[in-house]
């Protein structure tokens, strides 16, 4: 593991939010973060699909980490702003959130994201939320 890959899992380990969720982080590249959710019934709404929070979550924190990837080494990095679309139900065995970074500046970081649901087979997925996200570089 090289160093952005290890500062980003010491941070991604201390979030109780995503312990919760079952969550785990899954690849980190500059600029580019993944993280899978399996499907638990304790995160599903009152008709057994992904709660809209839990889908949320997941993306805010890969855009936040992807973020995270281009911001100075004496930086953390909070959302400042995020705009979801929840496209179709969350229906599916595990999810996989991306989060992109589209421009990196000194302050205020734009990424987009993307959750997939994946059902039965590795490959084939569908998209169930797309968000657009402004991230807040901070001292540490």
């Amino acid at each position: 593991m090289n160093e952005l890959q290890q500062r980003i899992a010491n941070s991604f380990g201390a979030q109780g939010l995503m312990a919760t969720l079952g969550a785990t982080l899954v690849s980190v590249s500059e600029g580019e973060v993944h993280i899978a959710l399996p499907y638990s019934s304790r995160l599903a709404q009152q008709r057994g699909y992904v709660h809209a929070g839990a889908i949320s979550s997941i993306v805010d924190s890969a855009c936040g980490y992807a973020a995270l990837t281009k911001a100075p080494a004496d930086c953390d990095v909070v959302t400042a702003e995020f705009k979801i679309n929840l496209m179709r139900p969350a229906i599916g065995e595990h999810f996989l959130a991306i989060g992109r970074v589209q421009s990196a500046g000194k302050l205020l970081t734009v990424c987009t994201g993307e959750v997939r649901a994946f059902a039965g087979s590795a490959t084939e997925y569908k998209v169930v939320a797309l968000m657009q996200a402004t991230i807040v570089s901070i001292r540490a």
